[in-house]
This record gives C-alpha cells, structure tokens and sequence, in this order.
C-alpha cells in the first residue's frame, strides 16, 4: 500500500476518532501539565481572537497587516464576499455582476486568495471562473479574517496574497447564558431594490446540550448604473452570403442580467462540557443570479493549431442570444454541507488542546438560457483535518497537525473545459512562535502531496510540494514594532490548469490545459512599521512576490474579443505598498487616512486584471447616547498599465456616509438602526479587477437597516 493511501485512511481515522473522544475523555480528570524547565514570567499582551488560527493569538503574533472585519460592518455590506471585502485595506472585488465575488488581495485573485469556510475547504467551483459564487454567507458570519504570514500555511500553500476565513455560527461552542440567544435583521437597497433578512437563534436543551438554526434570504433586482450605455449588435442575412450588420447604442437605467436571489439555512447541535465540545451542522444553500456581458458571438470558434477559426460552418450553427429578449443567461444554485468538529482541552500528555473537523459537501450550479439547462456543474467534496496544540517546548508555543481533501467534479454541456477528474489532497503543517526578549519569532511549514485523476487519455498528476514562511516583530521602541516576513511558497496546479480544452464564455476565451506544469513557486518578503499610541497609530508596509513558475492563461491567438489561451508558467513579480494612519482628535472624532498600490507584471509585461491605486480620508464619530456615524472618501486611480487585450480603466470617487443608532428595547435586549449613502456622487464604476470591466458598477444608493438582539 503506497504512503498516501496510508496517510490518507489513518488521516481518517484519526479525524473519526478525535470527533468522538470528548465522550471517552470529558468525564476523566484533567492532566496536570508538567515542566522541568523553570518558566519565565508571561509578557502580558492584548488578546487578540483569530477563528482560523488555533492558539490564543496575541498583539505581538501579528507579523503583517492581518484584518478582522467583525459582524456589525458584514450586515451592513454586499452579500457576496469579495464584495463585501472590497473596502478593506490591500483588497478589491472581481465581482461578475451581483451573484458572484471574489476578494483579490495585493493584485492576487483565483487559488492564490484561499477562501475558507471556518477554517475548511468550500468545495464549490468557485475557483475556476469569477462567474461561479463562493458558497459561504458573510451575513451569517460571526466575523471574517484577512490572513496573512507564517499562519497562512496553516490551511494552504501558494496563498502569497493571503487568504480569507469566514467564520460561522453553525455549531454552538459553549451554553447560552440565559438558555437562549440570537439575532434578527432586516435590510434594504435603493441600488437594486435588495430586500434581505436574517436571523439565528441557539437554544439551550438541557445543562449541556444546544441547538442552533439560522438563516438568510436575499432578493435584488438589476441595479442602477449612471450614464450607462449599451451596444446592440445585429446581424441581417441579405441573402448570397451577404451581411449587414447593425449597432445600436442604447441608454439603459439599470444594467440588465445582474439580478441575485438566494437562501441559506443551518442547522446544528453541540454537546458542551467542560472541556470541549462536539457538534454537527447540516447547511443547504440555494442561489439563482443573471451572468451579465454573457456572450455568445464567438460561440463558433474553434482551435486550428495555435490559430482561432470562428466562421459559422453552415447556416444554423450560430445561436441568437438577444439578452434584451431571453433575459440572458443565469445561474441556478444548490450546495448542502455536512460538518462535524470537536475541540478537547487536555486530550493527551504534553498537548493543550485537540481540534478535529470533517465535512462533506455535495454541490451543484446550472448555467441556464432560453429555460435550457446548457452546463451543469457538479463537485462531491470532503475535508478532514486535525490539529494539536502542543504545551510549551522550549518557550516555543504552536501546533501541529494533518489534513486530508478530496474533490470530484464533473462538467457537463456546452461549456464542458474537462473530462470528469477526482483531486486529492494530503498535508502535513505545522506553526511555531516564541518571545525573545523585544522580537517576537513566528515559523510556518506546510508539506502537500496531491494526485488528480483525470477521466480520459491524459495523463495523472502526481505532485508534492513543500512551503515555509517566518516572522519577526521587534518592538524596538515603546508604542513602535518592525516587522519582517520572508516565505517560500509551492501551489500545485489546479485541474482546469492541467486538462482545460473549451470554451470558457465568462472570459471570452477558448482555454487549453497543460499536463505537464509544475508547482507554481514564489519567494515573497515584507516590511512593516507599526505604530500605536492613545492617540496616533499608523502602519506601512512594503511587499515582494518573486515568481519563478508562475501559472497563468497567455493568449496565443485572438479574434476580435475572444482569445485563445493556453496554460503556461514563466516568471513573474508583484510588488506594492498598504499604509494606513489614525488621529484620535477628541473622545468624538477619530480621523485618518489610507491607501494602496499593486503593480504585477508576467514575463516582463504588464499582468491582467491588476487594480489600480487608492488614496482616500475618513472621519469615524461616536457621539454621545447610542448615536455614531462614518464619513469617507477615496481616489481610485486610473489603471493605464494594462495587459494586452485589456483596455484603460477610468478612476473614479467614491464619497460613503453613514449613521446608526444603538439601544435597547429591553432589559438584556438590544438593537441597531442603522442609514447608509453609497457612491453619493454617483460616480461611474469601472472595477479593472474584474473580468467585466467594461460594465459599471451601481451607482448611488441607499442602504437602511436594523437588527435586533436577545
């Protein structure tokens, strides 16, 4: 029996095992820890909590710029989760119209930006085109994390521009202090009439077990766009061969085919004891949205060599798509997700805490038009992981663990880039850090072996992969830290980078795949400068990605829009600045200012879809009795260094204001009211991270809400 299927069956067991042992290990007394090395007294520092990182975190574990967006700022922003991110600091959204985003992070987007679903894989397909959502729900998180540094490696290699958790509530963790507890809300946008409501309650049953369910539904018409012009093309037959074809511009209120609607429901369990807890969660997510700027002019192209053939072959080949007259093509969406977790404190000798986690997902897109289903999508993934935190060696603290990942997906239809292929996945990590004196050490590695087999002539991947990352903050001065970041990083290959041979209409690209690409590999570095006072802080930091097999698209041929495009690696570099400062003015009114900038290139020329720079100021108020506001304003930068086949993005402002009201409504029991004005110029939007750059973004809008709390 070869390593992997070693690994891979005793992984499982391990995972089963541990999710049941708080029933062998609850009720037993707990073990003394024991050391022959004397232990200095502890540095006191702020507790900082990270859902995906599995210690204690604290102020002086933060090597670089890691964020946490907590759930007041998620309810009041998109509900797709590079959108809902896209105004935090280093990040921007390739939003597909209303339905689907990803975050892009330091000109990073796709496998390199990992998002995760508390602290495990998706498994949707989102991944392999901006047009397919991610399948998790930023109204039902507790928080999400931006994640950056050694930690990274803790769920995934090649994630150089960092990754991001959403942690969810799924699983109660710990009783209900008066038996039960939740939250309500209800939400409203003027900019595509987006009506929204959530809610979640745990209740307790018993002294030691709970029960959680919670829920979301979300319905928003085409949103609102200034200034917005659309072309009509239109084709005559003349007869003998002859053509005439016909363009029409037209002004247009809204921008057609970005409707999105959608429902999530969780239900889960936990039993709680002193120790731990273990629970189970059932999930089902069903999303339908439009795919604006679909596309199906070049629906006859076609691969001769390295040259595009796109002439009809025959009357009747080409389809007439008229998004005006069919609505355009949509997306329906289901996902169900099972997931089982267990955390044990004390669970062996020398080890302060057990965390085990398995999940199974069973997920399913159609891509619709004219009410026929043209693709199906379908992925059957399972991840199980465990981690141990081990007592202090050395002064070192950290943790060690496993983790095993399988995906299935199969493609159907008009759009089918690959055969059925099975992606498999086993790692080994592990994260260490310690205080020496003024510098704080943190250590990362990561080992990936993966094998993907693929359902036709081509030939199986098999591939392993090493990465190691380290930090250190020295704080050479009191309320003043340096911080340095060097890592290693291996990515392997995706299955659509290895076996993709077809059309791809959400990128206007025919792709071909390429079996015999190796792990992308980079070496990246950062420096920080971080300041923090009563009433100044500030942060800077520099960035540098070195590429020495870089996987990307290169286009080999073209025809008008559509490009042919094979798989490839080469060199590449990205390299940019975050900063961000903030004056205390009085126990009113904290200002600041903020910006960013991403500059990539592949081979020496400029990368696509690279978001150009922001510059901008905001004022946050808490005024007195329950009352605070938000004002800001920002400069997005033309993007004119564009790659080939890409055109100038204009910049834009963006002014946002808003105002809340928080109280209670009873005794324990509160609320939040809460008006946001978005893009109050009514600026056009033009996002050059997206791959439909060319189609604005909504324009001024209104936002109302509130939520309740007992």
């Amino acid at each position: 029996m070869s390593f992997e299927n070693i690994f891979k069956k005793n992984l499982i067991t391990v995972s089963f095992f541990a999710t049941v042992s708080p029933f062998a290990f609850a009720d037993g007394p707990a073990i003394q820890k024991t050391s022959a090395v004397p232990q200095p007294k502890a540095q006191q520092l702020e507790t900082i909590h990270v859902q995906a990182h599995p210690l204690e975190q604290t102020a002086a574990d933060f090597a670089v710029a890691d964020s946490i967006v907590s759930q007041k700022k998620l309810a009041e922003r998109p509900a797709t989760i590079g959108y809902a991110l896209a105004d935090e600091l280093g990040v921007y959204s390739n939003q597909y119209g209303s339905g689907s985003s990803r975050p892009v992070i330091r000109g990073q987007d796709g496998p390199r930006v990992k998002v995760l679903q508390h602290a495990s894989e998706t498994a949707d397909v989102s991944a392999l085109s901006p047009d397919h959502a991610v399948t998790v729900d930023p109204i039902l998180a507790k928080q999400v994390e931006i994640i950056r540094g050694p930690s990274t490696l803790l769920y995934g290699a090649g994630a150089v521009g960092g990754l991001v958790n959403v942690t969810d509530q799924k699983i109660p963790t710990q009783m209900p202090e008066k038996g039960y507890e939740g939250q309500a809300g209800l939400r409203y946008n003027s900019g595509s009439d987006e009506k929204l409501a959530s809610a979640g309650v745990t209740a307790a049953l018993g002294d030691q077990f709970a029960i959680g369910v919670e829920g979301s539904k979300r319905k928003a018409n085409n949103y609102i766009a200034p200034d917005y012009v659309h072309t009509h093309s239109h084709e005559h037959d003349l007869g003998n061969g002859a053509v005439e074809e016909h363009v029409e511009h037209v002004s247009e209120r809204r921008v057609d085919n970005t409707f999105a609607e959608g429902q999530t429901v969780n239900i889960g369990g936990s039993w709680i004891h002193e120790r731990g807890f273990f629970g189970v969660s059932y999930s089902n997510r069903q999303d339908q949205y439009g795919l604006p700027g679909h596309s199906h002019e070049y629906e006859n192209c076609h691969p001769h060599g390295n040259t595009l053939d796109c002439h009809a072959h025959g009357a009747g080949d080409a389809h007439d798509h008229d998004e005006e007259e069919h609505g355009g093509p949509w997306v329906d969406l289901k996902s169900e997700r099972y997931d089982l977790r267990t955390e044990l404190a004390e669970p062996f000798a020398g080890f302060q805490k057990l965390r085990a986690h398995a999940s199974y997902t069973d997920y399913k897109h159609d891509e619709i038009e004219e009410s026929e289903v043209m693709t199906t999508f379908k992925s059957q993934g399972y991840d199980a992981r465990l981690e141990l935190v081990h007592n202090p060696i050395a002064d070192w603290e950290g943790v060690i663990g496993a983790q095993y990942n399988r995906q299935k997906l199969n493609i159907s239809g008009e759009e089918s880039l690959m055969n059925p292929n099975t992606t498999e996945k086993w790692s080994l990590f592990g994260l260490e850090h310690k205080q020496l004196g003024d510098f704080h050490v943190e250590l990362g590695a990561r080992m990936d072996q993966q094998t993907i087999d693929i359902d036709s002539a081509q030939k199986n991947f098999d591939d392993h992969a090493i990465s190691y990352s380290g930090a250190v903050n020295w704080a050479f001065a009191p309320d003043y830290k340096l911080s340095f970041v060097a890592s290693h990083q291996e990515r392997l290959p995706l299955a659509q980078e290895l076996y993709a041979n077809g059309k791809h209409f959400a990128t206007n690209t025919y792709e071909r795949g390429n079996e015999n690409l190796g792990a992308e590999k980079s070496n990246n570095v950062e420096l920080g400068l971080h300041y923090e006072a009563d009433q100044l802080d500030y942060h800077v930091h520099v960035y540098h990605n070195w590429y020495d097999s870089y996987i990307y698209a290169a286009t080999t041929a073209h025809e008008d829009n559509f490009r042919l495009v094979d798989y490839t690696q080469d060199k590449a570099k990205f390299y940019g600045v975050e900063a961000e400062t903030g004056y205390q003015v009085n126990e009113m009114y904290k200002v600041g200012l903020f910006g960013d900038y991403v500059r990539g290139k592949i081979d020496g020329v400029n990368a696509p879809r690279v978001p150009a720079g922001r510059l901008g100021t905001k004022v946050n108020a808490d005024f007195a009795d329950g009352w605070s506001g938000l004002a800001e304003y920002y400069h997005v930068f033309k993007q004119d260094k564009f790659a080939d086949y890409e055109q100038e993005t204009q910049g834009y402002n963006m002014v946002n204001v808003g105002l809340s009201y928080a109280g209670q409504y009873a005794k324990g029991n509160d609320y939040r009211i809460y008006v946001n004005a978005n893009n109050l110029l009514d600026d056009q939007v033009y996002s050059h991270a997206s791959f439909l750059s060319n189609i604005p973004q909504v324009g001024r809008n209104f936002t109302v809400g509130v939520e309740f709390g007992f």
